[in-house]
């Protein structure tokens, strides 16, 4: 069973790099040859490129793992307002596949190549994936407040211009929930009359504020996702579990909040993102405490849909499969055949390097390895 995990992982480390690559040298076409003169165009192209790379591991976790997500949602809402507009996402980052079941909702919602983030500006030179956000337009920050604040002014006029509905994913509060950043998150809320929260850290409003003056009028909502994992789940939430083809069940509730809500002011809108915060923390306690997320929330409850996966997302990883195995097989063969050692053995460590890259990425996911920004800051 190991071998054949072993086997799973690595079809899925060349099916993603292959993939990523491709859509590296297109994305490039793209903004060397068709954005100096079409920048529209070059944008609706690109889109297509980040949905088939993204999808890669949207198939992993449905069709291989067989993840099944429960998500609640207005269905008037949904109907009307989701994958129509652009909009800011607010999520809880508490979990390692928490930006894969974002994938996953996205997807669903037709907005999966159109999804961004706020992301730490070392990741932009990580190979392949970092590339691919680069060129993507995603914003990435120094958490230097002084240059990001001229970066975000600049880069959301940017991002909210494309022709198509863009997701702004911002993880407010930093950094990942880990017990040791949560006891310092207690500490400084205490020390400074804010909400006490029991499943999140204080929310760092500065990013939040920053933007609202850019993205009033051209941004007319924010997205509210909940999500939760039961404690006593058979298999834990990881990308390792995805990859080994171990089914996890994400519990997602997930809601539009108009941006005229939010009050004008640094101060007003920093209040609001704090009594937001311990709104959300509350429909978390509910769905740990009950199993519902509404029961003891307060919010209102509305329906529970689950979505099947998408036969896009089948066929556009057997399609990069496919593509990737057959180039590898012929070169493996004809290098056999003329003798050419050096080609060969070249081509193995490809997939060796292939293989130890997606390793890595699974080991940097987990959040043993989270960052200690949260940690230090409230220090």
């Amino acid at each position: 069973m190991s071998h054949l995990r072993g086997l799973g992982r690595l079809l899925i480390a060349v099916t993603f790099f292959t993939c990523g690559f491709v859509v590296n040298i297109g994305q490039l076409l793209l903004i060397l040859l068709v954005r100096p003169f079409d920048k529209k165009l070059s944008r609706s192209l690109a889109y297509y490129l980040h949905y088939s790379f993204y999808c890669i591991l949207v198939c992993v976790a449905e069709w291989y793992a067989g993840s099944k997500m429960r998500v609640y949602i207005d269905p008037q809402d949904e109907q009307k307002f989701f994958g129509k507009e652009h909009g800011l996402l607010l999520m809880n980052h508490t979990y390692e596949i928490d930006w894969l079941t974002a994938w996953m909702i996205t997807d669903k919602l037709g907005n999966l190549g159109g999804t961004k983030a706020y992301a730490k500006k070392m990741l932009r030179y990580v190979p392949v994936l970092g590339w691919v956000w680069w060129m993507a337009e995603f914003i990435f920050l120094d958490r230097n407040f002084e240059k990001d604040k001229v970066v975000i002014k600049t880069q959301l006029t940017e991002v909210f211009s494309y022709p198509d509905p863009v997701w702004l994913l911002l993880n407010a509060e930093g950094t990942r929930f880990t017990p040791a950043k949560h006891e310092l998150s207690v500490k400084f809320a205490q020390e400074r009359g804010l909400p006490v929260l029991k499943h999140h850290l204080i929310p760092r409003t500065k990013g939040f504020t920053t933007s609202l003056p850019t993205m009033r009028g051209i941004c007319p909502a924010i997205y509210d996702i909940n999500l939760a994992f039961k404690k006593n789940a058979e298999t834990k939430p990881t990308m390792l579990s995805q990859l080994n083809g171990e089914p996890v069940e994400p519990y997602m509730y997930i809601r539009r909040v108009p941006l005229d809500v939010v009050p004008d002011g640094e101060k007003e809108a920093a209040a609001w993102m704090q009594n937001f915060f311990a709104e959300k923390d509350k429909i978390i306690d509910s769905f740990h405490e009950t199993g519902s997320f509404f029961k003891n929330s307060g919010v209102k409850e509305v329906p529970e849909k689950i979505y099947k996966p998408r036969l896009s997302t089948l066929l556009n990883f057997l399609g990069w499969a496919t593509f990737a195995v057959l180039c590898i097989l012929h070169y493996l063969v004809t290098s056999l055949v003329a003798g050419n050692w050096f080609g060969f053995i070249t081509v193995l460590s490809i997939l060796g390097g292939f293989y130890s890259l997606m390793e890595y990425a699974v080991n940097a996911s987990k959040i043993s390895k989270a960052s200690a920004y949260g940690a230090a800051a409230k220090k």
